[in-house]
């Protein structure tokens, strides 16, 4: 597989496949950072048409690993450079992503992807291999989707250690808008309205430090994933602003704030024991495969082993290296 983008997510992919015994080479606009990953011992260079044709001699499993800005020239060169491989990605949006594939015409070879994964940190230095461990990693499930470069890419995920979530592009960007986008906003105004009190940073402990953790992130990042995602994004922010400005009008006036209080107390404990069962009757391929994962997904069924194929025995499913 060919890993292009080595910073934390793509790196990290890049050290979590080589463990699980992928052979694994990539690319990284940072000499730096490709430096970085050739001292610890991978395979990276700062030659992009060197990977792609390496990815094209090879039928590599391509993971694009790059901001969203830097996708639409990066596609156009993989369309140039090997146009029959398989291709996926990691960015926290799917519906811009797609768009951009679609213009590029690597429609029928991708799939989208987006491990629930990271840190506030950034680059090579920062990469992990046990960070997808455990973690959601969405695979959508949209109608173009081709069965086979959705099996290399789910396979792909489970050897990462994370668990596969299908759902549609649109409604990938609904839930990251609301659990992952959002968040980052709030965790910016917080910052920045603490900011502003000369004592807050002396006295400001846990509450503090959890809510502020992803306003850490590299702001380009940020903007770069709440941006591309603005439609989804404004929507869930007005909910979220109608909650907090009712909380405010109820303390003006000397009125208890317990309606935001308590449903958000009810919701996180829904959040804790949210039961993921496990999607196991699902034969990729198959009449309408695409729809039943995206209803189960829906309803917070999750893919811990690899699904059998159509063309394959289902006592022993498809392991693609």
């Amino acid at each position: 597989m060919c890993v292009i983008g080595l910073g934390l997510i793509g790196g990290s992919v890049m050290r979590a496949a080589t463990a699980a015994g992928r052979e694994v080479f990539g690319y990284n606009r940072s000499i730096d950072g490709a430096d970085a990953a050739r001292a610890d011992g991978f395979d990276a260079t700062t030659d992009l048409d060197e990977a792609l044709g390496k990815a094209a001699d090879t039928g590599a499993l391509i993971v694009l690993a790059v901001p969203m800005p830097a996708l639409a020239p990066i596609l156009r060169r993989v369309r140039d450079r090997a146009p029959h491989c398989p291709v996926t990605d990691v960015t926290s949006v799917k519906g811009a992503v797609l768009a951009e594939v679609r213009a590029a015409g690597l429609l029928e070879r991708f799939v989208g992807g987006h491990p629930m994964a990271g840190t506030a940190h950034s680059g090579w230095h920062a990469t992990d291999a046990g960070l997808f461990v455990d973690a959601p990693w969405v695979l959508s499930v949209d109608e173009q989707v081709d069965g086979q470069v959705w099996t290399e890419a789910m396979t792909l995920a489970l050897d990462c250690g994370a668990f596969v979530v299908p759902a549609l592009s649109d409604e990938h960007d609904l839930a990251a808008a609301t659990i992952s986008h959002l968040p980052h906003l709030l965790a910016e105004a917080l910052a920045t309205t603490a900011g502003a009190v000369p004592l807050s940073f002396a006295l400001a402990a846990g509450s503090f430090r959890d809510g502020t953790r992803v306003a850490a992130t590299a702001p380009e990042l940020v903007r770069a994933m709440c941006e591309a995602n603005a439609t989804q994004l404004v929507s869930v922010l007005e909910q979220a602003l109608r909650l907090l400005t009712d909380a405010r009008d109820h303390l003006a006036a000397g009125r208890p704030v317990s309606d935001l209080v308590d449903a958000g107390h009810a919701a996180r404990l829904r959040y804790d024991t949210f039961s993921r069962p496990s999607i196991d009757d699902v034969v990729i391929g198959a009449d309408g495969w695409r729809a039943e994962l995206a209803t189960a997904g829906r309803a917070g069924g999750v893919i811990r082993s690899a699904l059998p194929t159509r063309d394959s025995p289902a006592e022993n499913p498809p392991h693609p290296r």
